[in-house]
């Protein structure tokens, strides 16, 4: 368990969420707003979250889309406590079981949800600085191969449902490669216009059989660079992160 000195309070979508996450870790940030903001679930539908961490993304969705259910798997007891903790503190129901992806607790394992979503670990293993942390490193850095953590997601799936991850771009190559998915959208993250993107949102449907489409980006910043110290969001950006909308994919 973490110590409650070790802990920081921090406000997402505006302030509608307040999140407990620790001061050194694992911290979320944009990521997981975004991805729940590019998840189509509907009221009365069911979404489970790979790696829920805090609970951050799956926190998001609920507020955003009332009415859907949300559960969450998560393999460091720290972090799953936590999001215990941020639901409740929040009033969402949010079921979050211990565990690893790879072996799925079998109270997760014999479940179909409408939809999953994920936000793998960016950093391929033996790849880069390991962090001084080792909440941090095991979030970031990959032990599960990717290819697992879709594979995983697709057999919780009910037919015609949606996987939405939210990855690093350079690992884009790797995310293409879906066994059983289709209908695949890619939606790029930029920093600002004229940047490369540095992350990607990719969704795809169970059985789907749309050709892929490679949509504009979304834009975070604006102007080209950074002049000033403080928010600079786009309308777009400001819309998802403060307000709590949903991003059209």
């Amino acid at each position: 368990m973490f110590a409650e000195a070790d802990l920081s309070c921090d406000a997402f979508l505006g302030g509608r969420l307040r999140i407990w996450q620790p001061k050194q870790g694992y911290r979320a940030a944009m990521d997981p707003v975004l991805l729940a903001a590019a998840c189509p679930a509907r009221q009365g539908q069911t979404v489970l979250e790979l790696g829920c961490g805090a609970g951050v993304a799956a926190l998001c969705l609920a507020v955003r889309v009332p009415g859907v259910s949300v559960a969450g798997v998560e393999i460091q007891p720290d972090y799953g406590e936590l999001a215990r903790r941020n639901a409740a503190g929040n009033g969402v129901a949010l079921e979050v079981a211990e565990g690893d992806i790879a072996h799925l607790p079998p109270g997760l394992r014999t479940r179909s949800f409408d939809h999953v979503i994920a936000n793998p670990p960016y950093y391929p293993a033996h790849a880069g600085t390991a962090a001084r942390d080792a909440g941090r490193e095991r979030a970031l850095r990959e032990e599960t191969p990717l290819s697992l953590w879709f594979e995983v997601a697709l057999r919780r799936l009910k037919p015609g449902g949606w996987l939405t991850v939210i990855q690093s771009a350079d690992r884009l190559a790797d995310m293409l490669d879906l066994k059983g998915a289709g209908s695949i959208t890619i939606l790029p993250v930029a920093p600002r216009t004229g940047r490369d993107a540095t992350r990607v949102i990719l969704r795809a449907r169970k059985g789907g059989r749309a050709p892929l489409r490679l949509l504009a980006p979304f834009i975070l910043h604006t102007g080209d660079r950074h002049e000033r110290d403080g928010e600079s969001f786009t309308p777009a950006a400001q819309a998802v992160l403060r307000s709590g909308l949903g991003i059209p994919v």
